[in-house]
């Protein structure tokens, strides 16, 4: 029998960098099997960041509602018949929905659904949850494999009857690609903050909330700067960075975000490489979002010590532990995020040891390396039973 070949697939080259390649470099070199990424290259320069030994397909595709849907299923059931992967494994809501039927058209044995995130439970009711929960319920149940990153969200998806318990599963301890403690090097965080706040002029003696992520409702953005709006006047040493690209601004409210844009504490510094810089100069991280597959941010942010406010909802709970490394707070909810940010304005030695106590607490659940290995096993289960 020949290598055996596997496909990790998303929707464009974001989050196929961010997730997918550390992980088709670690099957590479720690397998003999054959790996392709595939996603739509909307970075041109993206292929040529990935490794020898990687091979990468371009299926041109874009995120959320497009007609382009069709023509990629069409052509990645093309490229499927043609190179018989032996597992294909796919993320990101459209790329999961085209995979997944191509795969099964094209009679690929094993076709992993890696759930991180779903897009429908961010909407309270009406037609559009239905449309996409329905999809869904399509994606999972042509695929022969469905795994969450979070326990509570695989918890959800049995209770919504999205796929039975039979199906779903979890490797280790959730998260999508765990957390990479030498890139989050805890001894350059006094060097970085420096450096981030000179290069954005925030004072030393500045209390700084981060956020990073898409700047849009569901991220809980409206709540996030309806609550320091609250907060700025009273502290008037307290900052507010904001780490990521504007999407869907129509949901955000006009008036908060006009505010924000214009208010020299609220600091929109647009999608940054080096995260780890910029949360080595913040005092708090705060994630106020509706919905996630596992909170990636948070523990990003509990690796270089900072305590954490986030919501109540599934995934950022199991990303970091309420009252030892953060707290957790009501989602959709203004008053309740303001509460939460400002006890740690007021309670700056708690929220030291909740930082303190982070980093131990990713690296012994998500750390990278046995987060990889830990699925390279999981993977290799697969292919046996296939």
């Amino acid at each position: 029998m020949g290598r055996k070949k596997v496909c990790l697939i998303s929707t464009v080259t974001y989050t196929n960098e961010l997730f997918l390649l550390p992980m088709a470099e670690y099957f590479q070199k720690n397998t003999d099997w054959e790996v392709t990424l595939m996603c739509c290259a909307d970075d041109p320069d993206y292929p040529n960041r990935i490794p020898e030994g990687v091979r990468f397909i371009h299926i041109p595709m874009k995120r959320g509602v497009s007609l382009c849907g069709f023509s990629a299923l069409l052509k990645m059931r093309k490229v499927f018949r043609k190179e018989m992967f032996d597992l294909i494994q796919y993320c990101t809501p459209n790329a999961s929905l085209y995979a997944s039927l191509a795969g099964m058209l094209a009679g690929i044995p094993v076709r992993l659904y890696c759930q991180w995130g779903m897009y429908f439970v961010s909407f309270p009711g009406g037609i559009k949850r239905w449309i996409f929960k329905t999809m869904e319920k399509l994606t999972c149940k042509v695929s022969t494999h469905v795994q969450p990153d979070s326990f509570g969200n695989l918890e959800l998806c049995h209770e919504l009857g999205l796929y039975p318990k039979s199906k779903g599963s979890v490797v280790w301890n959730g998260s999508t690609c765990g957390i990479d403690l030498e890139r989050f090097d805890i001894s350059r965080k006094e060097e970085w903050r420096q450096e981030v706040r000179s290069l954005w002029n925030i004072p030393e003696d500045a209390w700084v909330f981060g956020f990073m992520g898409r700047i849009n409702r569901d991220k809980g953005v409206n709540e996030l700067l309806e609550a320091f709006r609250q907060l700025v006047n009273q502290y008037p040493n307290a900052y507010l960075l904001m780490l990521g690209n504007r999407e869907n601004e129509q949901y955000l409210n006009k008036e908060l975000f006009d505010w924000a844009q214009e208010h020299p504490r609220v600091i929109l510094c647009g999608y940054q490489h080096e995260v780890e810089k910029y949360l080595a100069s913040m005092d708090c991280y705060v994630l106020p979002s509706y919905r996630e597959g596992f909170g990636t941010t948070v523990i990003e942010a509990e690796a270089m010590e900072l305590p954490v406010v986030a919501t109540d909802i599934q995934g950022p709970r199991e990303s970091m532990s309420n009252g030892v490394t953060g707290i957790l707070v009501k989602p959709r909810d203004a008053e309740a995020l303001r509460e939460g940010m400002e006890w740690m304005l007021q309670n700056p030695e708690t929220g030291v040891r909740y930082g303190k106590a982070g980093r131990p607490y990713v690296a012994q659940r998500f750390e990278l390396q046995r987060f990889l290995y830990e699925t390279t096993q999981d993977r290799k289960r697969l292919l046996e039973q296939k």
